[in-house]
């Protein structure tokens, strides 16, 4: 009697357990998909982070390069202004827009931008599906009224 206890106990705890967890699933299920969704933001936001905190880390030893030596800023000034350099005896050679757009797109590459991916898993995409939510909720349902009405223990009567 005791092994049949505990065998009908296990299948309780079985059917009990599936049938919560499906019906957590349905009822749970947009909040699971915005969860996924700010994840994936929160992770796009920290790699910002991560980029803007590197150029500023480029920006602070420019600027240092740049007081420590003040003919550097001579050089920059042309470019960064847009002017014609006048130096008699130098050559420049000047970038095409394509070339630029190359190393812009190379740079940009290096840096580990990702392309924009669906975060969310392809399980709770097809479970965020009404018809399939409705499935999974009505299963759900049944697999905890079948645990509670066919495997709780049974009351004898002594006399």
């Amino acid at each position: 009697m005791q092994r049949h206890s505990i065998l009908r106990f296990l299948v309780f705890v079985v059917f009990f357990s599936s049938g919560a967890a499906a019906l957590g699933g349905a009822v749970l299920c947009d909040d699971l998909i915005r969860y996924c969704r700010n994840r994936e933001t929160l992770r796009q936001a920290e790699l910002s982070i991560r980029r803007l905190e590197s150029l500023n880390a480029e920006y602070d030893v420019l600027l240092e390069q740049l007081e420590g030596n003040p003919d550097l800023l001579k050089r920059i000034a042309p470019i960064a202004l847009g002017t014609e350099r006048k130096d008699p005896n130098t050559a420049y050679p000047k970038a095409r827009a394509r070339e630029l757009a190359l190393a812009r797109k190379a740079v940009v590459d290096h840096l580990g931008e990702e392309p924009a991916e669906a975060s969310i898993p392809k399980w709770l995409q097809r479970c965020s599906d009404p018809p399939k939510r409705i499935g999974l909720f009505i299963s759900g349902a049944s697999l905890i009224l079948i645990s509670m009405v066919c495997f709780t223990s049974a009351q004898t009567e002594e006399e």
